[in-house]
């Protein structure tokens, strides 16, 4: 997959040698060109020097190639121009964007653009949502049989209840992560774009919740 990454401080310049050292192409986008410094001398990907929500720049960068965007520049109004950019302008479907100000978060939540804010942002957190798939195991009790793992789920639940992803993987939703914070479930609490869902299930079952995430909800209702 070809990546676009806007800003190359300490944390775009880490996400593009990550993305890299895992088999991807990767472009990174800076204003300033001595910020490419930090990539190092083993960095194989594109250099682009110019504004990261610029169209021109964004091509030179491959973006009409790219499966996923970041915008993890200094700004959060140019962190969430560009990320608007790359989707509704080149149709990229995994977009995140890193905002400083947590308060502005849910607004551009309901942009359809996934924020992190800085505060509890890790590359990890930021890997997976522009590389969304498959599960990662949280943790398991002694004998191995029960699992907590973080599952991955189809865009198209976005909207729907936790409970239906319940019913439909057969999974107990443990917690979510939603706008950098933990939050319990509740009985009303539908899925928010971006948010990051931690269920508990048997290990046999693994394969079987992934499938039902993956699916999306059925023509029911779920």
């Amino acid at each position: 997959m070809h990546i676009v990454i806007m800003g190359c401080g300490r944390v775009g310049s880490a996400l593009a040698r990550a993305l890299e050292k895992q088999g991807h192409s990767v472009a990174v986008v800076d204003q300033d060109p001595t910020a490419f410094r930090r990539l190092g001398a083993g960095f194989n990907g594109r250099r682009v020097t110019g504004v990261g929500f610029d169209q021109d720049t964004l091509r030179e960068a491959g973006i009409e190639e790219a499966g996923a965007f970041a915008a993890v520049s200094s700004g959060d109004n140019s962190n969430i121009i560009a990320a608007r950019v790359a989707r509704e302008n080149f149709g990229v479907e995994n977009v995140a964007a890193r905002i400083y100000d947590p308060r502005r978060a849910e607004v551009y939540q309901r942009l359809g653009i996934p924020t992190v804010a800085t505060v509890r942002w890790t590359a990890d957190q930021m890997l997976r949502r522009l590389l969304p798939s498959g599960a990662e195991t949280l943790w398991q009790d002694p004998t191995g049989s029960v699992q907590m793992a973080e599952v991955a789920y189809a865009p198209s639940w976005v909207g729907h209840r936790l409970s239906a992803l319940e019913e439909a993987s057969g999974a107990r939703v443990a917690f979510v992560t939603r706008l950098g914070e933990s939050v319990l479930p509740t009985p009303q609490m539908v899925v928010q774009e971006g948010d990051l869902v931690h269920v508990t299930l048997r290990r046999e079952d693994l394969a079987a919740v992934e499938a039902a995430f993956a699916q999306g909800p059925n023509e029911e209702g779920h």
